[in-house]
């Protein structure tokens, strides 16, 4: 098994670049927990996304393909095959292929997010 340090790392880059406009809520070296500064009906801040290290995988939520599903229609086999729910996708090791896709699908839903005003 690949070091899950690496994966957490790798996974938290993807990240990185949407930082800035949301709200940290948690960022260690195992949890980058992100949320939006959009205040819900029961007055919790919505949720973007989070990376977290687990035992025995690293687990990357992504909330904007649960309020938009549509957002995984192009989303492929291999990606699909990671996931476990509606929004949450687990690696246990590092593969550039997907990280790249899942890089793309964050930038999608975070579009997604500003369209819908929960981003500046």
């Amino acid at each position: 098994m690949e070091d899950l340090t690496a994966v957490f790392t790798e996974l938290r880059k993807v990240f990185a670049p949407y930082a800035s406009t949301l709200d940290v809520k948690k960022d260690d070296a195992t949890d980058l927990y992100l949320d939006t500064h959009v205040i819900q009906k029961n007055r919790k801040p919505l949720f973007f996304g989070a990376v977290q290290r687990k035992k025995s995988h690293v687990s990357v939520h992504l909330m904007p393909v649960y309020v938009r599903p549509e957002l995984l229609a192009s989303v492929s086999p291999e990606l699909r095959s990671r996931m476990q729910g509606k929004s949450c996708f687990n690696f246990r090791s590092v593969e550039p292929a997907l990280i790249l896709e899942l890089a793309a699908l964050v930038q999608a839903g975070h579009a997604s997010y500003r369209e819908q005003g929960f981003v500046p």
